[in-house]
């Protein structure tokens, strides 16, 4: 089963929901950053948030999430679009401890504290950017607090990410409900409960439950009314072309300082960690008569 987003609606429209199986795509970003476990769930958490918010928007929007927290993994940030295409990187993917008290992998140790901000490019004159404190470091209470205070959408998001004792991902997945003007007080009491009784939601895609049986678990059987799925992967954007625009911007002076010190030159992108190299001809091609 390929990675997927659904988007959905329950209780007649009062109920706004996401849910999403993001193994693969946590997995390409993993196998790219050679993250460790702790630094594995916090990134993959990140990036299934971060795919769901894209998922929100429409045409050719994109938005960029920066969880700048203090602790020892440093910065994360990812980049999403409409079109359930996601890329994000790590500062230091190698981060990893013991288990926290829960028995859990300690996520918020890893992200410290600090802003989560988010900044929306949505084609107008200027983007669109909310920023919050980071309450938890947890991620998802994270965003939660982020969506009621700069959104003003209540909202309860979960993400989560198991790791194999190999390092590479068993399963990772999340959801985002989101309570519209008008909800009745009974249905967000029975959803409340619903969340707090639920299993982690890494365990129930690990015992092969779809992100639709998710949102039956969360809103009940017969509740739900899918409106849309959407494939979703790991994506970059980066190109031998666009590094070369890059280096042309740093002049003909730095360009022959990498002729002759490095005798060629070795791009890598941040987002995906792909390296682009570039020989001697390559440079002095670039260089701005």
């Amino acid at each position: 089963m390929n990675d997927y987003l659904i988007k959905a609606t329950a209780f007649d429209g009062a109920i706004r929901a996401y849910a999403i199986k993001s193994t693969d795509t946590v997995e390409e970003a993993r196998r790219r950053h050679d993250t460790w476990a702790t630094a594995s769930a916090a990134l993959g958490r990140t990036l299934t948030i971060t795919i769901m918010l894209g998922a929100m928007l429409k045409g050719n929007d994109k938005l960029t999430v920066k969880l700048e927290g203090n602790g020892p993994v440093g910065p994360i940030i990812a980049d999403a679009n409409a079109k359930g295409e996601v890329r994000g990187y790590i500062t230091n993917p190698h981060v990893d401890f013991e288990l926290n008290d829960k028995g859990k992998l300690d996520v918020a140790r890893a992200v410290g504290q600090g802003s989560l901000s988010v900044v929306k490019d949505l084609g107008l004159k200027q983007n669109f950017t909310g920023q919050v404190p980071i309450v938890s470091g947890e991620v998802s209470e994270d965003f939660t607090y982020y969506l009621a205070n700069s959104e003003q959408v209540p909202s309860a998001v979960g993400a989560g990410v198991l790791v194999n004792p190999d390092h590479t991902i068993l399963a990772a997945g999340g959801f985002i409900i989101q309570v519209m003007p008008g909800a009745d007080d009974q249905v967000i009491s029975h959803i409340e409960e619903s969340i707090s009784n639920i299993p982690p939601i890494s365990s129930l895609l690990r015992d092969g439950n779809t992100p639709e049986q998710i949102l039956e678990k969360l809103l009940g059987e017969g509740n739900v009314k899918i409106l849309e799925e959407l494939p979703v992967q790991f994506q970059c954007h980066c190109s031998k072309e666009r590094l070369e625009q890059a280096i042309k911007s740093l002049g003909n002076e730095e360009i022959d300082k990498m002729i002759e010190e490095d005798n060629g030159a070795e791009a890598t992108c941040h987002f995906c960690n792909e390296a682009y190299q570039f020989s001697v001809e390559d440079l002095e091609q670039l260089k701005i008569d």
